[in-house]
Formats: C-alpha cells, structure tokens, sequence
C-alpha cells in the first residue's frame, strides 16, 4: 500500500537520538529536526556572539551609547537635579567602600562585579531571543548566523546542467556559497515528468526537483521526501511527491518560474533555481545511421551514434532572471550530467549560449567519469569537448575537470555489462582544443556506482577557482 511505502521512506526519523521537532523560523511551512545541545555547550558558545562579521559588536556599542545619551537628556530636561543627587550617593557609597576596602581591592573587584553582570544581562537577552528563535539553544543560533555571514559572502556560482549531475554538484556547492544559481534543461519526456508534461501540459518538474531538494538546508529530509515515488494508487503510481507538489504549486501562482520561487521559500533553498527556458521545448537527435529520433527518453533507447542535437521550437527564448545570474556571475560550471540530453539542451538555447561565451570569469566543464550508453558511447575527454564546441562555433569554457583514479574492477565489471567504460583523457587533443585539465580525485568511494562525490568535487572547483580568479580580473581590467 501506498501508505505503508510512505512510512517505511520516514521509518527512521523518530529514531534518531535527541531530536526536537520544531517549526523553523525561516519558512512558515517548513519544518526543521535538529540535534539539541548539551547545557555545557550552550553556555561556552556565548563568546562567539563576539565574533567579527555578526554585526553585533558595533550595534551593542551603539546601545550602550545611546543609553548615555538618554541619561544625559534626562539630565538637562530636570537641570541636574536628580543626577546631582545621584552622584552625592555614588560618591558617599565609594567613600563608605574605601574606608572598609584600600582602592587597589575595591576597585578590581567593582569592575570584576560589572564585567559579570554585563555579561550574565547579555547571555540572558540572547538566549531569550534564541528560546523563540531556534529553542535548541544559543549555540547553534550563533553557529547559524556565523553560517549566514560566511555563506552570503560567497562567490557567485552559476552550474548548467540537470539530472542526478547537478543535484551532485549542488549538494557540495552550497556548503561554500549561499549566491547558487542554477540553470536546468526542460527537455525531459519520460518518467513522471514525461507523464505530468503529457496529461496536465506543464513544463517537466523532475530535474528542478532535484536541485530544489539538493540546495534545501534540510537537505535529507526534502531529498527523501521529494523524491518518494507512490507505489500504489489509480493514476499516482510511478509519480514523485516532488513533481507532484512543483505542478500543483504551478497550477496555483500561475507559471513555473513562480512556483519555483515559491518552493524555494518552502523549502529554504541556498541559492535558486531557473529553468532554462519557459518554452514547451522537445528535443531531437540525428544519429549516424539517418534516423531522426524525438524525445529526450527515445534518443537514449535509439542506442546510435548521435550525430547532431536540437530541439522543437528552434531557438527558444531564454529565462531573462537566468541570463542575469550568467551576466553576473564570479564562476560558472558546467555539468557534470548526460551530455546530450542534460548539459547541451541548455546551450540549444542561443541566448544562454551567447551569454555564457562572452562571459570573462572562470569557466569550466566537469566531464562524467563513465561512458553512457546510447550518447557517449566509445567517447574520450576531446568528443565531449568538440561536442559542445559544435554548438556554435564559441568557447563555452576554458578548462576540464577530469577524474584522476579509476574506478575498482567491481564497479567497472558492472558497467561493462551495459557497454559503459571510463572516459579516456586524451590530453594532447584537449590541449590542441585550448582546455586547461584540472586531474582530481572526485569519485565518490562509498557508492557502488562510478559517481562523483559532491563534497570532493565542491572542494576542487571552489580551490581552481582560488586559484586562478585574479588571473581573470586582470584580464577584466585591460582596456
């Protein structure tokens, strides 16, 4: 039953240990399951609130100015009288205290006494605001704006792709940058997309489902429920929660783009989420052989030598908020995904194309570590390369990253049972073709299939990216 799959997908959640299950403070609609934080922790973390880059140090100061300020108003409202009255008390009770205690004792201590309270008075202000924001403590809240800051600071990262490829590569990013833009195919026709996109006529949800549930600060959760498929049920069988929950948003703000904007508050997204295209888009191959193959699901199944790609209507118009994050952006990756059907119906696009060539940041191409039977068939590092360069005749990206270590003859032995095999660096004809090789170990050991590791692969852009970003500014800066 339907039902029972839908609790055997969430079995373990209740299980975990110490877990609060509190509304988030970010997301009306969203709902968080933190760890709760031992008292100790609570209490040592209240130094962090110092820490430069919150802005809480300069605002704190401006209080206690403004404090002074108040006090001194007051003062020349009623002309001194109370504040002499005041002082003549001070001054008697310091006498009193001096006379009992030499200065060099009563005056460390008094200070010591007004350090403590100024402290306890703001440990209490804080942790009151943290009970109502994020009741698991003051430590994590800290932790969490420490986070912001860092994250708002990053560079801005455009990745072009769709599939399970990009949702990887998200997945590492958005520990390193909250300015995520990513720009996914609507090409898709099979599966649950296929069928909403057929039945309802919507734009395919899959691949942006993916992203969306990649960049969603509860990542885990959103992933498994996104991506919880029924398996019982008249007309739901086969379905996605998540594409289900996409169409029914685009059925309620009205397009697609609003829906994504919407879910992505939902969802408390790092980063957003374009199509690349609103444009009811089909693609078509050519293969070798002369036939002419429609839709993204038959050209896989053709398994032929795919000879040149488009798509019905030609030269659709692109997402005007997409071409601004490409115009705007500090980096841009392309890939990793399928190449004919997830990474090039993007540049089908001419205007996403054009904006992505004349772009002068850092630019590179994460290739796939396997072949993949029915487009990349037999292909090496250079086939992809030319690929994409057969588009329109640009310069799309400046340099390839290519996994270093091949995959275990376990995991090889399994691909070669369905024709696929490690992509072959063929570095003197990429060199010939103008490309940087970036050689890194970007497999993810822990899975059983030949993919990368969205952690190891984040870590090696963002260090390229370092690496070579002022040799481009320079560049910029040349008239």
């Amino acid at each position: 039953m339907a039902e029972n799959s839908f609790k055997k997908a969430f079995k373990n959640w209740n299980a975990r240990p110490k877990l609060r299950f509190v509304r988030s403070s970010r997301s009306p609609l969203t709902t968080l399951f933190r760890v709760r934080s031992h008292p100790k922790q609570r209490s040592s973390h209240w130094v962090k609130w110092l820490s430069p880059g919150l802005f809480i140090k300069r605002w704190l100061l401006l209080s206690a100015m403004g404090v002074l300020l108040t006090v001194l108003g007051f003062a020349i409202w009623t002309k001194l009288t109370p504040v002499y009255y005041l002082l003549r008390f001070i001054e008697d009770a310091l006498t009193q205290v001096a006379v009992i205690l030499p200065n060099t004792i009563s005056g460390p201590l008094l200070l010591l006494v007004g350090v403590l309270i100024i402290v306890w008075g703001q440990t209490r202000s804080l942790g009151s605001i943290t009970e109502v924001l994020m009741p698991e403590g003051d430590g994590e809240l800290v932790d969490v704006l420490l986070a912001h800051r860092r994250l708002n600071r990053g560079p801005r990262i455009v990745a072009i792709g769709g599939g399970t490829g990009l949702s990887t590569l998200l997945r590492g990013l958005k520990d390193y940058s909250a300015n995520i833009t990513a720009i996914v195919t609507v090409a898709d026709d099979g599966g649950s997309s296929g069928r909403l996109r057929r039945e309802i006529g919507v734009l395919p949800p899959g691949d942006i489902r993916n992203c969306l549930a990649a960049l969603a600060d509860q990542e885990k959760l959103m992933t498994e429920l996104f991506q919880y498929r029924f398996e019982a049920g008249d007309g739901l069988v086969g379905h996605s929660f998540g594409n289900l929950f996409l169409t029914a948003m685009g059925e309620v703000t009205g397009d697609l783009e609003q829906a994504i904007a919407a879910s992505s508050q939902v969802l408390a997204i790092r980063g957003r989420v374009f199509p690349a295209t609103l444009t009811d888009v089909r693609l078509w191959a050519e293969l070798d052989d002369g036939q002419r193959i429609e839709g993204e699901s038959k050209i896989t199944e053709a398994n032929g030598k795919i000879i040149q790609v488009g798509c019905i209507p030609p030269d659709p118009p692109a997402l005007p908020r997409a071409l601004d994050a490409i115009r705007s952006a500090d980096f841009i990756i392309i890939g990793p995904g399928s190449l004919y059907t997830s990474i090039i119906p993007n540049f089908l696009v001419p205007e996403i194309r054009e904006a992505v060539a004349q772009s002068q940041v850092p630019r590179i191409y994460v290739c796939n570590i396997m072949s993949q039977p029915g487009e990349t068939q037999g292909y090496s590092v250079s086939d992809h390369i030319r690929a994409i360069d057969g588009l329109g005749g640009q310069y799309l990206f400046d340099a390839v990253l290519v996994q270093r270590q091949v995959p275990t003859d376990a995991v090889l032995s399994g691909y070669a049972e369905h024709h696929s095999h490690p992509i072959q660096l063929d570095r003197d004809l990429v060199k010939r073709l103008g490309r940087r090789i970036v050689f890194a170990d970007v497999l993810d050991l822990n899975h059983k299939q030949a993919r990368h590791d969205s952690k190891r692969l984040a870590k090696v852009l963002l260090r390229w990216y370092e690496r070579v970003q002022h040799l481009y500014e320079s560049i910029k800066k040349q008239p």
